[in-house]
Formats: C-alpha cells, sequence, structure tokens
C-alpha cells in the first residue's frame, strides 16, 4: 500500500480484460481497414463491430459514432464543427472541461459573441436562466452532462427542451460515460465527447457522436474514412478496447457505482470526523458518486498535493488538463466559494477497483498532511 490512486477522474487504470481484447488487433489483425484485401476486410469488421457495440451501449446508430483520438479531439471538432463561421452567439457553462472552455474562448476571438451561463453553488445550470439568455442569433449551446471537479450533473434534458432545436447543443459525457447510464436520443443533444481512458479503457482513443442529419464541418482532411468528418486510418485495436471497456463498464455499471459510492462515503466521513474545518464543493449527495471536491481550510492546495504525493497518495487539484496552472480553480469561481475554500480545495476520485483498506489508509495520511500544514502555518 505504498501508493494510493484517487486521481481517476484523470485516468483509470486499463483492466486486463480490455488488454486482452485489443491484444489480437495489435499483433495478427493488422491490415489497413480501408484496403480491399483479406486483411483489411479483417480489421474493418473489427472496427465496424466495435462502432456497433458503442452505439448499441450508448442508445445511438453506428453511422452516428466517429471515433477520434480522445475527447479534447472530440470536443474541439464539435465546438469548431457545429458553430460554422461568425458572427454569432454562443452559450455555455462556467464550469467547462478545458478541452472546451479554450476552443470556445478561441471562436471569442475570431469574433463570436460567446456568453457563460450563471450556475449555482452546487455548478448547476438552471433551465429558466438557460432560457433568459437564449436569442435568435444563438447557433451553439455546450454543456457538459458531469463536471470533471466536483461532479455535478447538469440537467441536460431540460436544457435540450428548452432549446427546442433552435441551435446546435454538445454536451461533453467524459466524466459520466461508462459510469452513469447515458442515452444519447433521450438526451436530445447533437454532439456528445467521450473518452476511453476515463472508465478502463485505453489512453489515446475517444468518440464523438454525431446526430444524423446535424452538418458538421471536419477540421482535416485528406482521406474518406469516417464519412470524411475524421478522416485518417482508424486505430482498429484502440477502438476494440473503448468497445471492450465500454461494454464491462455497463454490464457491471450498478455494482460498480454501489461498491464506488461506499468508498466515498467512508472516506468523506473519516476526514468530516478528523480534519475539520473542511467544506464539501459540489453536491453532497446526487452528483457522481466517483468524485469528491473538499477544501481544507488553512491549508494551500499546492504544499497539501506536494505532501499527500510524497505520502503516497495520488490526487489533484483541478482537471489533469489544466493542473499544471497555479491559478484557482475556474468551477469553483463560478461557483461562488469563498477564497479560503477556493484556495484549498482537492479533488480526490474513486475506482471500483480501491479496497477499503486502501481508502481507510489514504483518509489517514490526508489527516495526518492537513494536521501538519495547519500546525506549520500557525
Amino acid at each position: 500500500m505504498d501508493f494510493i490512486y484517487l486521481d481517476n477522474n484523470a485516468t483509470t487504470p486499463l483492466l486486463p480484460a480490455v488488454c486482452e481484447a485489443m491484444r489480437p488487433h495489435l499483433t495478427d489483425v493488422y491490415g489497413n481497414p480501408a484496403s480491399a484485401h483479406q486483411a483489411g476486410r479483417r480489421a474493418r469488421r473489427a472496427l465496424e463491430d466495435a462502432r456497433e457495440q458503442v452505439a448499441a451501449l450508448l442508445d445511438a446508430h453506428a453511422d452516428e459514432v466517429v471515433f477520434t483520438s480522445g475527447a479534447t479531439e472530440a470536443n474541439n471538432l464539435a465546438l469548431f464543427g457545429l458553430s460554422g463561421a461568425p458572427p454569432a452567439h454562443l452559450l455555455a457553462s462556467p464550469v467547462e472541461h478545458p478541452s472546451v472552455s479554450e476552443p470556445l474562448r478561441q471562436l471569442a476571438a475570431a469574433g463570436f459573441d460567446v456568453e457563460w451561463l450563471p450556475v449555482d453553488a452546487e455548478g448547476r445550470v438552471s433551465a429558466g436562466a438557460f432560457a433568459e439568455r437564449l436569442r435568435d442569433d444563438t447557433r451553439l449551446v455546450s454543456v457538459q452532462l458531469a463536471n470533471h471537479e466536483t461532479g455535478t450533473v447538469q440537467p441536460i434534458p431540460a436544457l435540450t427542451e428548452c432549446l427546442a432545436r433552435r441551435a446546435a447543443f454538445h454536451c461533453d459525457a467524459v466524466q459520466a460515460v461508462g459510469r452513469a447510464p447515458v442515452r444519447f436520443h433521450a438526451l436530445g443533444v447533437d454532439t456528445l465527447s467521450l473518452s476511453a481512458h476515463k472508465f478502463h479503457g485505453p489512453k489515446g482513443v475517444g468518440a464523438l457522436l454525431l446526430k444524423r442529419g446535424v452538418t458538421l464541418a471536419p477540421r482535416t482532411w485528406g482521406g474518406h474514412q469516417q464519412q470524411g468528418r475524421r478522416p485518417g486510418t482508424e486505430p482498429v485495436a484502440l477502438a476494440v478496447g473503448l468497445a471492450a471497456a465500454l461494454t464491462a463498464a455497463h454490464d457491471d455499471m450498478e455494482a460498480r457505482t454501489v461498491a464506488v459510492r461506499r468508498l466515498r462515503e467512508r472516506f468523506l466521513a473519516r476526514l468530516l470526523q478528523e480534519t475539520a474545518p473542511v467544506v464539501v464543493n459540489g453536491p453532497s449527495n446526487d452528483g457522481m458518486p466517483h468524485t469528491l471536491n473538499l477544501s481544507f481550510p488553512g491549508v494551500k492546495a499546492d504544499a497539501l498535493l506536494m505532501s499527500l504525493d510524497l505520502a503516497g497518495v495520488a490526487c489533484s487539484t483541478g482537471s489533469a488538463c489544466s493542473s499544471g496552472s497555479l491559478l484557482p480553480s475556474p468551477v469553483l469561481q463560478a461557483m461562488g466559494v469563498p477564497d479560503d475554500v477556493l484556495r484549498s480545495a482537492m479533488r480526490f476520485s474513486f475506482s471500483f477497483l480501491l479496497t477499503d483498506a486502501e481508502i481507510d489508509e489514504a483518509a489517514r495520511r490526508v489527516v495526518a498532511a492537513v494536521a501538519r500544514l495547519r500546525a506549520m502555518a500557525g
């Protein structure tokens, strides 16, 4: 128990069964899926089987699944592909992942009017506030399904019902797919992004679900693959790994959710008892159980992060894509948390692979690190 991994929102370990599913497509089935010969046809069958598998699990059609290198590419592909040319009004939540918020800032610099929706103290967008900000020139909306730092779940069906097809709707569902039931068509969105390594699949592969009839301008050119929406030779082994990981997640979702929720509650109860004052940022009960964002007033987050790393506990101060930044979390800022809470926030994220013993030992190490840092601060 030298090292305890509590950063599963950043990435998850690859399951052995997923690795085994990928293995033949890294060795024996090596043809290019665009080739017409036997080796190419074998690869194409495996690729299309994976596409159909993903579609069936997410309530989509196979031709709506576009494989990408991950969610960052999928988000960029959707936002730039749906926005068209300026001027136009774009609407988004202020708690989006950097792979959404940064492209939106690029679009703002290009001449779009990007407006950030208000959120409540738990980081949630209300349908009423959303409706008030819709305009005749609104072309694109982007609101995530589950937050990467707090676990807050957004009311996407209520927002899309309010939108009533007046504009395109993109949904970053990276922290929800493989962890909770996600039904693409029922959500009412036009595009949805996911990434395999968030649910114990391989890094380097994700997907963008694109609703039939929605036009998406490509970001790259040079091939006919995936209807020209994302040309280039598809990574068959990675697509097979994504499908295998998603299948395993869906087959075992209820048991995994129960296990993760119990581990989170066990960890939180220990810290509430032994590290007071401690503040829960985001929802206490109705968010994603994999995520727990806590602040320890009187302790600087960067100092606690380093102390826990030295103690063998992996966690984070925000999303992995922005963890190198020393700036306070934009997510917590948008939620209006006080400064001492903002600057002492840590994210712990859980996996069903963790044991009770690991959770108890991780909590013990956090308690010790917080007490030591508070004593040093006087």
